[in-house]
């Protein structure tokens, strides 16, 4: 497989899959778990049935799990702080793993990570320490393909709404997705996509009820 490097040639703009039958479509129910493979050239498009979820996502490369979504060199390289159309997801090694190609809602985070039991705890209290977290629905997902949580990094938030406050604090408030909103990624290169559908609901990222969403992988122009 060609591993696409940032620095490399200019990627084949790509266009939503609008006139496409998918060749894969999973409701993720609230606060589950998905995993899926993208193949090079095929869009995966996540749906916010219900409007304000987010939805924490993982990408790496299929044949080597060790190359994975980098947040820090995905920012640096936008010089952006948030992901949205024509952003490109960066790999830990360089490369290009996949390209934001369309995006009706228009604010998606990554910087915030995701939530743990652990960090529910310090937030919210000693009361939220066994609720389901979005770590937790990772090591569930990462394990079915021989990974650990040693392999889990800083991810993407799709959906959710961390404004940057002047003091430079993340804040959490309401998301501005409304039901329907989606966001589509072309794979650059063949990818396993993990997701965790928040279960969170101690902040307002999933307006405090978290909902199902949709995943739909369209073939590529090969296809």
């Amino acid at each position: 497989m060609t591993r696409n490097s940032f620095f490399a040639a200019p990627v084949c703009p790509a266009k939503p899959a609008a006139n496409k039958a998918p060749v894969h479509t999973h409701r993720v129910a609230a606060q589950a778990p998905w995993s899926g493979v993208v193949k090079r050239g095929q869009s995966i498009r996540i749906i916010d049935l219900d409007g304000q979820q987010a939805v924490d996502t993982l990408f790496y490369r299929a044949d080597a799990f060790g190359e994975r979504y980098s947040s820090q060199d995905t920012v640096r390289v936008q010089g952006a702080a948030y992901v949205t159309t024509g952003t490109r997801l960066i790999s830990n090694e360089g490369h290009l793993m996949a390209t934001v190609i369309a995006d009706t809602c228009g604010r998606h985070d990554t910087s915030a990570g995701a939530c743990s039991c652990e960090s529910n705890t310090v937030r919210f209290g000693h009361h939220t320490k066994y609720l389901h977290a979005c770590r937790e629905n990772f090591v569930l997902e990462v394990t079915k393909h021989g990974m650990s949580k040693r392999d889990i990094v800083p991810n993407i938030n799709f959906f959710m709404n961390v404004p940057i406050e002047p003091s430079g604090e993340l804040a959490i408030v309401d998301g501005v997705s409304k039901p329907g909103d989606y966001v589509e990624l072309r794979a650059e290169m063949d990818l396993l996509c993990v997701i965790s559908n928040c279960p969170q609901i101690n902040n307002p990222c999933n307006g405090f009820n978290p909902t199902p969403i949709e995943v739909l992988i369209f073939p590529g122009d090969e296809d």
